[in-house]
């Protein structure tokens, strides 16, 4: 990463900062650009699908997932 871009960057202030990561992502998203995955994510990936085709029937709703998800949160 050019370091001194950053610096730069890092001299606006916040909604300058803020417009300018949007138009980072935006310019991103619009190329449809995907990121390659890392060894760690594929070797979690490959670990989260054998579990499911040893256990395909493991399985939680949505609206389990959204109920335990807000009771840990406290809503």
């Amino acid at each position: 990463m050019n370091t001194d871009f950053l610096q730069q960057a890092s001299l606006l202030d916040i909604d300058d900062q803020i417009e300018l990561v949007e138009a980072i992502w935006n310019n991103i998203v619009s190329r449809n650009a995907v990121p390659a995955l890392t060894d760690t994510q594929k070797t979690e990936l490959d670990r989260r699908l054998a579990d499911h085709l040893e256990n395909p029937s493991d399985l939680f709703s949505w609206s389990e997932v959204k109920a335990a998800a807000l009771t840990r949160i406290g809503q």
